[in-house]
Order: C-alpha cells, then structure tokens, then sequence
C-alpha cells in the first residue's frame, strides 16, 4: 500500500491513503502575530502550499482548537469548508462546520472509494509535563487504519512518551509515524510543550520499525529545536535509517504493509 505525504509547514501535512485525502492541524496564515490567551505566539515562515493548491480534502484532523500554531484564521475557513473535521470533543462545539469530537480510544469510519472504510481512531495526546491539562486545554492524537491499509499515527501536541507507548500497546503495530517535535515552550512555563528532538527518537524506538516523518518542528518562534536537531537525536539513537525527514513543500512516498486486522 503507497502512502504519500506532504509537509505543508509546521504541524500541517497531507497524507494520501487507500483513496482518501487528510488534511492535519491546517495553518494557512502568512507569518506574524498570534495572540493566544495572554501571550503572543509569533509565526516565522508561512506554508510553502496554500489551502487552494492543497485542494479538497476528505478529513481534517485537529489535535486542538485553542492555539494558533495548531488552526489560525485560514485554517478555520478550512475546517469549516471540509466534509468532515474530527477533533476534541471540546473544540467540536466551538468550531463551525462539519465538525466531530472524540474522546480517546473512540472512533469513527470514513468510506474509501472502494467501498471499505478507513477507521481514524482518537487517542491521547499531553501537551505538557504531568499536571498540565487543566491550562493546556484537551489535546487529541489520532491513528488511521483499515483493513489492507497501513496503521499511520499522528500524536498531535504530544509531549509524554508514556502516551506513546499506550498508543502502540493498544492500537499498535504502527506502520507509519508523524510526531510532533519542535520541543514547543514559552517564556511562561518552564517545560516543554511537544517532543524534543532526544523523546521523538525514544518514541520511535517505542514504535517499532515504523519510519517517522517529524511534523511541527519549525516555522515558530517558541519552538526550540529545529528539523537538524530531530536529524541528530535519530543519529545519537542509531535510527537515522527510520527518520523521513521532509522540508516545508516537499513530499514522501512509502510503500508500506497493509493490515489485516
């Protein structure tokens, strides 16, 4: 089974599987200013596609609705366009358009050309150290997967690795890996907010033999750590063989096994 995807810029990425098109986390808006609660998040780099070139989509997944560096403006006209949106339970209620929430370990199906399903499961995600759901706001990472299709996991803003061990003990084995890893933080909290560069390399020994392409590792200005520190840390690790390292526009295309479960 072929999967394709392609980093549009930070945490948005357009991954083409079985017949259907998936749209993660969409920031579209040129670079500047974002406030978010009482601080200001500042976009360095726009996306290196528009929302019209990327084209229609069949499924959008948000992690999150509250901050900018996951849905700014342009991504919201996206979320309201898109036949379906699948986020947090919360944000479902604050987001227009055909939108629905899931709780962690629920799932709903989406209909591949064939006629089969493609099944996109909701699973934790921890945007922050122990303690900080209450300010974080609910987070959500999703898998995909489907009879003769690759398991593909997204973490959204993901910080915990003892998160990403659950995912791969209960919805495992992952094919297919898109971790979240610009080791986020702001000058209010002394913690990072996403993987370091070091935890996606742990993470991805977690994961098996699945390949990871790093999503949301540059284009912002509380990201700490770039796409050469992500490089490194799978050095350090002896997993560079594992690492699918895209720049913003670019694209990858892997063969991988199909499921049978």
């Amino acid at each position: 089974m072929t999967v394709r995807v392609q980093l549009i810029g930070g945490p948005t990425a357009l991954i083409e599987v079985g017949g259907v098109r998936i749209l993660t986390d969409p920031t579209f808006d040129p670079p500047g200013e974002h406030p978010s609660g009482p601080r200001v998040l500042v976009k360095t780099t726009g996306p290196a596609v528009t929302a019209e070139d990327v084209g229609p989509v069949d499924v959008v997944l948000l992690s999150h609705d509250q901050h900018p560096d996951n849905l700014d403006t342009l991504g919201r006209e996206v979320v309201r366009s898109a036949p379906l949106t699948v986020t947090t339970e919360a944000a479902s209620g604050r987001l227009d358009g055909a939108v629905r929430g899931l709780g962690p370990w629920t799932h709903l199906t989406v209909p591949r050309p064939d006629g089969s399903e493609l099944r996109v499961h909701a699973v934790p995600a921890q945007h922050g150290p122990d303690g900080m759901e209450a300010s974080s706001g609910p987070v959500v990472g999703f898998v995909l997967a489907g009879d003769g299709l690759p398991t593909i996991y997204v973490s959204g803003d993901n910080a915990s690795l003892r998160v990403v061990e659950e995912v791969a003990e209960n919805l495992g084995p992952v094919d297919l890996a898109l971790l979240f890893a610009g080791a986020a933080r702001t000058a209010r909290l002394d913690a990072y907010l996403t993987l370091t560069a070091d935890k996606a390399a742990r993470a991805a020994a977690l994961l098996g033999e699945a390949p990871v392409i790093p999503l949301h590792s540059e284009g912002w200005a509380h990201f700490t750590q770039g796409q050469d520190d992500v490089r490194d840390a799978f050095a350090a690790h002896g997993l560079s063989d594992r690492l699918r390292l895209l720049r913003p526009g670019e694209s990858v295309t892997l063969d991988l096994e199909g499921s049978t479960r």
